[in-house]
């Protein structure tokens, strides 16, 4: 199973993904220089294009991703995220290997994982860094997660995410997938639930 972390293993409510899209924003100004006005317009382009906007600043303007992974995800975490008994309880419930596929780095992961209190929970984790030069929602991420958690039939995995675009390219490529946020119907995912507390009831309709 496939985890997303950001915005699926707690809920958007943290403030973190706002948070690291305001230092996205002060990165492009402060170290490439970039009219402030520019910046939010060029940032929906370049995730438009690219999938994230890492992948974006890389090929057009060859930043250092190493150096602005860490840049970005400068932000008080810890403060911001509380120990999640639920939700240890349901990682460690499930019999599946399960791996966070994050277009995050793994620093920011771990810190995630620790301030949940659930990093014992998790098998593996493949990061931005691992599926270079690929992303999310881009296949070749899927592809190349698949290769490093040594799966080799999309079929007999599940992606959880809360991003629509990178359960839809799942989706097509044969897993199973689970929208963390909204219990919608949609085409691009199979079941959705409004937190990552519905998940042991999502996995049994899907299984």
């Amino acid at each position: 199973m496939f985890l997303d972390l950001d915005d699926t293993l707690y809920p958007p409510s943290a403030g973190i993904w706002s948070a690291i899209g305001v230092r996205i924003d002060l990165f492009m100004v402060e170290r490439l220089h970039l009219p402030a006005g520019q910046v939010p317009a060029l940032r929906r382009q370049l995730f438009s294009q690219y999938g994230t906007t890492l992948r974006g600043l890389v090929v057009t303007m060859n930043i250092d991703p190493v150096d602005y992974l860490d840049f970005v995800h400068d932000v008080p975490v810890e403060r911001m995220l509380q120990p999640d008994a639920r939700l240890r309880e349901i990682l460690t419930g499930l019999l599946p290997r399960k791996v966070i596929l994050t277009n995050a780095d793994r620093k920011h992961a771990g810190r995630v994982l620790d301030a949940l209190k659930v990093t014992d929970c998790v098998d593996q984790i493949i990061d931005i860094l691992d599926i270079t030069p690929y992303c999310k929602p881009q296949a070749g991420a899927f592809e190349c997660a698949l290769r490093m958690a040594g799966e080799e039939d999309p079929a007999q995995c599940a992606l959880i995410d809360d991003g629509l675009p990178n359960l839809a390219t799942a989706r097509q490529l044969g897993f199973h997938t689970v929208r963390v946020g909204s219990p919608e119907p949609s085409q691009e995912y199979e079941v959705g639930i409004s937190s990552i507390h519905e998940l042991p009831g999502a996995l049994d309709a899907l299984f």
